[in-house]
């Protein structure tokens, strides 16, 4: 069944001196319960923005978001809806709680005191996926191009010349809140046209330039594949977040080849257009990859 609300949250951590991991957990009055923090999509928006604004409403935290937890579904008592809520891991940018009238206490739990802290079994679960690695791993986002316009309707010869189209327009544009939540430093594309308009938006919001990556072309890719998944691999740093556009016949073999080399099993995905995959890195091996395609549009 469909769930007929949708509601995003996170698993905020942080270090503590010594290195130990602590976990945040709310209060909220109304239900007199100990949760995950997490709200209600407004509309129009991604479960990814919703995920860190409502982070920031319930804690005074704000956070970006990293690897994807996955999601809970469940009855809304008193009603005949379900809920569906996607959980991410969330890093703290900067913030300080004060006591709202949706969460009146924060608590920070560590790892082996946090199940016995949440009130329900679907928390502790998103913990459980939380637990199978490293909270501070890198994040890569691998976007594909947004829609271009037709070939046979292009005035130049060369093909890597080929502009958005309307619709891809307003593809890059709406890409811009869903990555921003996720923290990103650096801008690059593959040197086509339609790569680097998929990202200019961003690059803007960022104040960055869009730096080149020929490896990631289609023919340089078919030429060269382990010098290509080699150089998205070099791009994987301690704190950046690199974001980078290619096309449709890089992404899925690169993709799977890395997957296959590091053991990580790929979710199904259709690899649309405009659409972006979130990859999880912890010291410099692939532990989780997630595809935003039904995330992106559900709004």
């Amino acid at each position: 069944m469909t769930a007929n609300i949708l509601g995003a949250g996170a698993v905020v951590w942080r270090r503590r001196r010594g290195g130990a991991v602590e976990v945040a957990v709310v209060h909220r009055p109304k239900y007199d319960d100990w949760s995950l923090p997490k709200g209600k999509l407004d509309p129009g928006e991604t479960p990814m923005v919703a995920a860190v604004r409502e982070v920031a409403e319930e804690t005074g935290l704000n956070t970006r978001l990293g690897r994807y937890l996955g999601s809970v579904t469940y009855p809304v008592p008193g009603h005949r809806k379900l809920k569906r809520v996607d959980y991410w891991v969330a890093t703290i940018n900067d913030g300080e709680f004060t006591s709202n009238s949706e969460v009146d206490e924060l608590h920070w739990y560590n790892l082996d005191g946090v199940m016995g802290a949440l009130s329900y079994p679907m928390d502790r679960s998103i913990i459980r996926q939380f637990l199978r690695h490293p909270p501070d791993t890198e994040t890569l986002l691998l976007v594909r191009h947004a829609k271009a316009g037709r070939r046979d309707r292009l005035s130049s010869p060369d093909d890597d010349e080929r502009p958005l189209d309307k619709t891809g327009r307003a593809q890059a544009m709406a890409l811009v809140p869903s990555l921003m939540a996720f923290g990103p430093t650096e801008v690059s594309a593959a040197p086509v046209q339609r790569c680097v308009q998929t990202v200019e938006p961003l690059a803007e919001a960022l104040d960055v330039s869009i730096a080149a990556e020929p490896l990631l072309t289609e023919t340089a890719y078919a030429a060269g594949p382990d010098a290509a998944l080699k150089r998205v691999r070099q791009l994987v740093s301690p704190g950046a977040v690199p974001v980078i556009c290619s096309q449709g016949k890089v992404i899925p073999p690169l993709l799977a080849e890395w997957a296959e080399i590091d053991g990580v099993t790929l979710p199904p995905a259709r690899n649309r257009k405009g659409t972006v995959w979130v990859l999880s890195v912890a010291h410099g091996r692939l532990v989780a990859a997630d595809h935003l395609d039904r995330s992106l549009r559900e709004r």
